[in-house]
């Protein structure tokens, strides 16, 4: 039985900081506040927070456009993806916008470092093999590729490149979160450059690991295979619940692979039952 030890550091004032008056103060009188994952705020209706086994409405007041403001405000500016951060800080702020491009809609989620989390995979990571994590959003995959980072970078001294496309890897501003350890970080403009930016981590940086989250493009997923044919170790996460999932994706079954089909006769058919 392994026990894991955790450790984990959240910056939770800094994001407290950033939401107005009316809603913060009946946030942090909330006695399971450290459990927070995250703070909707959607005009029009009333401010919500969401707990690992509750949701709470924080003012039966509706948000305004003044209050969403406010939070937008306070945060970077959101880039292609609408997503914006906190600088040093791994919280992040996703915008929804009318059809106008006005954002009407914030939810403010909540970053962590967990430090302990891969003692797990600890051996397959350090195996030097590429490693492909794989879950639903919000279980915590990309929590683990940062402390996968970090274990790479300072405890077995390898170089690793993080290829950070929304931040949400070492955080936001251009000095990145310290949960990375000694791994550098690459910044991508925009999404759709991400698959561009890891060829050129390996091409101008010399990394023996490329660390990466959400591949889902095909671009991406041609990227990723050029990557480990390289003889680059590549760790990144891709959504999905089973292998069996992956499979079925065209788009990401090359990541294991690909998948051919064959035709088999009647006789050989039965021998395989």
């Amino acid at each position: 039985r392994i026990i894991l030890q955790k450790v984990i550091t959240d910056d939770l004032e800094a994001l407290l900081d950033i939401l107005p008056p009316p809603i913060r103060q009946p946030l942090c009188q909330q006695e399971d506040i450290s459990e927070l994952l995250e703070v909707v705020l959607d005009l029009g209706r009333p401010p919500e927070a969401r707990f690992p086994q509750r949701e709470v409405v924080l003012n039966p007041k509706e948000v305004s456009e003044q209050e969403i403001d406010y939070v937008a405000s306070r945060v970077s500016s959101f880039g292609d993806d609408n997503r914006a951060g906190i600088e040093r800080t791994l919280h992040r702020i996703s915008a929804i916008r009318n059809r106008k491009g006005r954002i009407i809609g914030l939810t403010c989620r909540v970053g962590r470092a967990v430090f302990g989390t891969i003692k797990v995979i600890e051996d397959l990571v350090e195996s030097g093999k590429s490693v492909l994590l794989l879950g639903r959003p919000g279980v915590g995959k990309t929590t683990m590729l940062r402390e996968v980072a970090r274990v790479l970078a300072d405890d077995l001294k390898k170089r690793v490149i993080i290829v950070d496309t929304s931040n949400e890897i070492a955080g936001d501003g251009d000095i990145p979160h310290p949960a990375i350890g000694h791994a550098r970080r690459m910044q991508v403009t925009t999404p759709t450059m991400q698959h561009a930016v890891m060829i050129e981590a390996v091409e101008n940086h010399m990394p023996e690991v490329i660390v990466i989250d959400e591949i889902g493009t095909e671009l991406e997923a041609q990227a990723a295979r050029t990557i480990a044919e390289r003889g680059v170790q590549l760790v990144g996460t891709a959504h999905g619940n089973t292998l069996e999932n992956l499979m079925m994706n065209p788009t990401l079954a090359d990541l294991i692979g690909g998948i051919q089909t064959v035709t088999l006769g009647d006789e050989e058919a039965k021998r395989r039952g």
